[in-house]
């Protein structure tokens, strides 16, 4: 394997395979679902139910920190048609932080558990001078049904891909909340208020119990990093599938779309968390349309699953190809860079 400096964001599939995924210990019988590329969360047997667990790190935020950490780790156990029931959140903070920084970021973590039914029951905290910026790593779990939850690799050729909500809905909430000085230059201030509001969208608890429900789910998958682009792409390399999707039927916000043009950035590859990718049977997919919207939760189906020999890409509204056959390079920290 060449040495070389490892690139910022998350770790490219080949690298997984290479580096991680020849190391993970003592084989259990018990883990009926580990990792592996585009999985979110992991399934382990707990005699006649099984236990879903999954870690995340929010990095890329100061705001709002705490809500992300919380909606962003729970919206991975959502992704198995599961509700999150448990987290446990680490807190390491820098040199100079105060109590009541601390207590911000607490209070943020309390009222997205509320809202989501999550109880709070672990974790750590403790200030550290090796980081400049808070950085916090949370641990979700739900427990299921050992038949029933849903995988990012079940997708199947001709499933309809649906995509909840808009896309960089996360990207929105971060970069008007951090660049704010910068996009006041930019925009208007109301586009700029809306676009704050977004932090509120990023669950999508809601979004994928709604679609179980409904029926026809063969797969899901959270668009975090490298946003809807990324999200395709994961879906399609974990079920061995291609895709074709079309940008002019992803929903995409206003407000995402005067902050991605001020800061020159993608919205497909702009980390989008609030936006939920679900491949459905055709025939279901309708009427999870109809349910998502019931629950004042818009979507659209954007393309659909088919035969890898036929690619892995992304119909530009200019009519070229956003092609998915290699890893997407998350816009978020380039407009940081800002």
């Amino acid at each position: 394997m060449t040495r070389h400096s490892l690139s910022i964001g998350k770790l490219e599939p080949h690298q997984l395979q290479q580096i991680i995924f020849n190391h993970l210990g003592t084989p259990n019988s018990r883990v009926l679902l580990g990792p592996n590329i585009g999985e979110d969360a992991t399934v382990i047997d707990f005699g006649d139910r099984a236990l879903v667990v999954h870690s995340d790190p929010i990095t890329g935020a100061v705001e709002n920190i705490g809500w992300l950490a919380v909606n962003v780790c729970a919206n991975d156990i959502a992704t198995r048609g599961v509700h999150p029931l448990w987290i446990l959140t680490v807190l390491l903070l820098p040199k100079g932080v105060s109590s009541t920084q601390l207590k911000k970021i607490i209070t943020q973590i309390d009222e997205a558990a509320k809202e989501l039914g999550v109880a709070v029951v672990g974790g750590h905290c403790e200030v550290t001078p090796s980081i400049e910026r808070p950085i916090l790593i949370t641990t979700a779990l739900g427990e299921t049904s050992k038949e029933t939850f849903v995988r990012t690799s079940g997708a199947k050729i001709g499933d309809s891909i649906i995509v909840t909500k808009g896309a960089a809905i996360e990207g929105t909430a971060i970069l008007s909340h951090e660049l704010e000085s910068f996009l006041k230059r930019k925009i208007d201030s109301k586009t700029l208020h809306r676009a704050k509001q977004f932090i509120k969208k990023i669950s999508v608890v809601k979004d994928a119990l709604t679609a179980v429900e409904v029926g026809g789910v063969h797969a899901m998958h959270d668009a975090t990093e490298g946003g809807v682009a990324g999200g395709l792409q994961e879906i399609a390399w974990a079920s061995d599938v291609g895709i074709i999707a079309y940008e002019n039927k992803v929903p995409i916000y206003e407000e995402t779309a005067a902050i991605c043009q001020a800061l020159k950035i993608d919205p497909l590859r702009t980390i989008s968390s609030g936006a939920l990718i679900i491949a459905a049977r055709p025939k279901e997919a309708a009427k999870i349309l109809v349910a998502l919207r019931g629950m004042g939760i818009r979507a659209a189906i954007v393309g659909k699953m088919v035969d890898k020999k036929k690619g892995i890409y992304i119909v530009r509204k200019d009519g070229t190809r956003l092609d998915l056959s290699k890893p997407v390079k998350e816009e978020l920290w380039k407009a940081l860079k800002k």
